[in-house]
C-alpha cells in the first residue's frame, strides 16, 4: 500500500519471486521510480502449461518479451511456436551483437548476457514465404474452422458439417478445395438430389451458398493451403541433438490479406495437438509453448461453435503439456471465458487517448490483484521494454504484482538475413517430407471417374496413388484386405466380398455397412503400410479408413487422417 516503505516493498516482490523449480527469468523490479537487480522476477517452468497473455500498444514491446521468452524455453529443452507477423523473430537464428549500451542495460538488471542464437524451423503456409510449407486437408480442417474462414453464419455452418457427414460416410477424401467443390456440386445436381433429401437439414440452396464461397476462397488463391502432404503438428515438439528446443517460426508475409486464414489455421495446428497428444498431468516443464500473436483476430465476429471450441480446447490441453500465450493489445481482446484460464500476465504500456481507450485502461487494472502500485498510473508510464507482472507460482497462487524492467535477448532482436533462412530452410529434414505437394485420387476423381497421377513424388511416409500399371484389379485388392483384416482381428472379415465401388456418376455408391472397429486396427494397419510397399500401403490404408469411418471428428469438427 502507499504507506509501505521500499524495503517492505522490494521484500513482498523477492517473496513472492522466490521459487523452487527451473525458472524462466523475466527480468528485475522496479520499485518506487529504481531497478532493484537483487529483485528477479520469474516466472516457474512448470507453470508455463496454465497459459497466458501478453498485452500492450503498438510499440511497448511485445515481440521482444516473446522473443526473450522463446529463447529460454529452447534453452531449458522446450519446444517453442511462433507466429512471425513482422519477420522479427527469425532473429532467433542468428547471435546478437554486443554494445556498451546493451551491456548497460543487462548489467543493470543483473543478467548475465552473451550472444547466442538458437535452433529455428522456418515454416510458411502452404509455402507462402521461405519457410517449410504448412498444409491441411480440408476433412482435417474440420467444418467448424472453414466455416469460419468462408464467414458462414449458423445455418450454413451446421449444413457444411451434414457435408462433411455425408463425405465421411461415402468414402469421399476432401483433400483440398477442389474436393469439397465436387462433392457440393454432386449433391446440388440431379443425380445427387436423392442424397441431399437425406442429409435432412441441407437445403439446396444453402448448398449453393456454400459453393459460391467455396469458388470465393479458390478466387482468392486459398487452395495452395489445403492439400497433401499434410503437416503433422508431432514435428513442433521436437528438440535438437543438443537438447534445445526447436523454435518452430511461421512466416506470415501475406497477413495483412488473409488475416482471418492465419488465425483461423494456428487454431487447427493447436486443435490437432489436442486430439493427438495424450494425457499429461503436471509436468516439470511443457511439452510445447504456443504463442498466438494478433489474438484478436480469432475472436473478431466467431461464431458461437467456433468460441465455444476456442475455449474447449484452451481449458483442456493444459493437462496435455501445452501451453498457450495470447498476444493482442488489451485483455478485452479475449473473452472473458478465456481470459479466466490465463494464469500468467505480462502487461506492457497502454494508451488512454480517447475514452475507449480510458475503459479499457480502468477494465486491465481490475483484472490485477491488489498490489502496492498505482496501476493506471503505471500502465500509462511504462517504458519500451517495462511491463507489469503477475504470474502463477509452484503453489497455484498469484505471485505480487511487479513492475519489471524486462531482460534482453541474446540473438538478433530483428530479422535474420535472407540467406540465411533460405540455406536453413535447404538442410531442413522436413523439406523433403513436406517440400512438394502432391495430388492423390480423392474425392474430385472418384466423383468424375478419374485417376490422377500426383503432381510431385509423393512425400515420405504417405501413400503412392495407386495406379493401374500394378495390374491389381479392385477385386484383388479388397480380397487381400479381407485376408489381412481376418489375420489381424482373428475372426472372419466384416469386409464386402464383392467389391466397394466409388461414386461415379451420375450416383455415388451406396455407403457400405458399418463395420466394427477395433482401437488398435489403425495403428496396425499403419505398421503393415509401411512394411509391404506402396500399392499395398495404400490398400490398408484404406482398410482402416473404412473401419474408422464411424470416428468422432474432433472438437473443432477436425479428423487428421493420421487418426483414421
Amino acid at each position: 500500500m502507499a504507506n509501505k516503505s521500499t524495503a517492505e516493498k522490494l521484500a513482498t516482490i523477492q517473496q513472492g519471486y522466490t521459487l523452487e523449480g527451473a525458472t524462466i527469468e523475466l527480468g528485475a523490479a522496479i520499485v518506487d521510480g529504481e531497478v532493484h537487480k537483487e529483485a528477479q522476477v520469474r516466472l516457474p517452468l512448470a507453470m508455463m502449461n496454465r497459459h497466458g497473455l501478453v498485452a500492450g500498444a503498438t510499440g511497448t514491446g511485445k515481440t521482444v518479451t516473446l522473443h526473450m521468452i522463446a529463447e529460454q524455453l529452447s534453452t531449458a529443452g522446450v519446444p517453442v511456436f511462433l507466429a512471425d507477423i513482422k519477420g522479427d523473430l527469425s532473429g532467433l537464428a542468428t547471435p546478437a551483437t554486443g554494445s556498451e549500451k546493451l551491456t548497460a542495460r543487462t548489467s543493470a538488471l543483473g543478467q548475465d548476457w552473451s550472444a547466442k542464437n538458437f535452433p529455428v524451423e522456418f515454416l510458411s503456409l502452404g509455402g507462402d514465404g521461405n519457410g517449410i510449407p504448412v498444409r491441411a486437408t480440408i476433412t482435417s480442417f474440420g467444418p467448424i474452422l472453414l466455416s469460419r474462414i468462408m464467414d458462414l453464419n449458423d445455418t450454413q455452418e451446421s449444413s457444411l458439417q451434414l457435408i462433411f457427414h455425408f463425405a465421411d460416410q461415402k468414402n469421399l477424401e476432401l483433400i483440398d478445395l477442389k474436393d469439397l467443390r465436387a462433392v457440393i456440386q454432386f449433391l446440388t445436381s440431379d443425380e445427387g438430389k436423392a442424397e441431399l433429401e437425406n442429409l435432412g437439414g441441407l437445403s439446396k440452396a444453402t448448398a449453393g451458398v456454400i459453393l459460391r464461397e467455396l469458388v470465393g476462397l479458390e478466387a482468392q488463391g486459398m487452395e495452395k493451403f489445403f492439400g497433401e502432404p499434410e503437416f503433422d503438428t508431432a514435428e513442433l515438439l521436437r528438440t535438437a541433438p543438443d537438447g534445445r528446443g526447436v523454435v518452430s517460426c511461421l512466416e506470415l508475409p501475406t497477413l495483412q490479406t488473409k488475416p482471418l486464414l492465419f488465425s483461423t489455421f494456428l487454431m487447427w495446428l493447436l486443435a490437432d495437438l489436442f486430439e493427438d497428444l495424450p494425457e499429461a498431468g503436471d509436468l516439470d516443464k511443457p511439452k510445447l509453448v504456443f504463442f498466438l500473436d494478433e489474438a484478436h483476430l480469432l475472436f473478431n465476429d466467431a461464431s458461437k461453435a467456433f468460441l465455444e471450441a476456442i475455449t474447449t480446447t484452451v481449458r483442456l490441453i493444459r493437462s496435455k503439456g501445452v501451453g498457450i500465450f495470447f498476444v493482442t493489445q488489451t485483455p478485452k481482446d479475449v473473452p472473458a471465458d478465456i481470459l479466466g484460464q490465463l494464469a500468467n500476465r505480462v502487461q506492457h504500456a497502454l494508451r488512454a487517448f480517447t475514452p475507449e481507450d480510458a475503459k479499457a485502461l480502468k477494465a486491465t487494472v481490475s483484472t490485477f490483484p491488489v498490489s502496492d502500485y498505482d496501476l493506471e498510473k503505471t500502465l500509462t508510464s511504462a517504458g519500451i521494454g517495462e511491463a507489469v507482472i503477475t504470474v502463477m507460482n509452484e503453489k497455484g497462487a498469484p505471485t505480487p504484482v511487479a513492475l519489471t524492467r524486462l531482460r534482453a535477448p541474446e540473438s538478433v532482436m530483428g530479422p535474420s538475413t535472407d540467406e540465411l533462412i533460405r540455406s536453413t530452410v535447404a538442410a531442413s529434414s522436413l523439406l523433403v517430407k513436406y517440400g512438394t505437394a502432391v495430388d492423390n485420387v480423392s474425392a474430385y476423381e472418384k466423383l468424375n471417374g478419374q485417376v490422377a497421377a500426383p503432381t510431385g513424388d509423393p512425400a515420405p511416409g504417405l501413400p503412392p496413388v495407386p495406379s493401374s500399371a500394378t495390374g491389381a484389379s479392385q477385386a484383388d485388392i479388397d480380397a487381400e484386405a479381407r485376408r489381412i483384416e481376418e489375420e489381424i482381428l482373428g475372426r472372419p472379415s466384416s469386409r464386402a466380398s464383392t467389391p466397394e465401388s466409388y461414386p461415379a456418376p451420375p450416383a455415388p455408391a451406396p455407403a457400405p455397412a458399418p463395420a466394427p472397429q477395433d482401437g488398435m486396427f489403425g495403428d496396425i494397419a499403419g505398421a503393415l503400410g509401411g512394411a509391404l510397399g506402396g500399392g499395398l500401403k495404400s490398400m490398408v490404408r484404406s482398410m482402416g479408413t473404412q473401419l474408422g469411418r464411424d470416428l468422432m471428428r474432433g472438437v473443432f469438427g477436425t479428423s487428421s487422417r493420421r487418426r483414421r
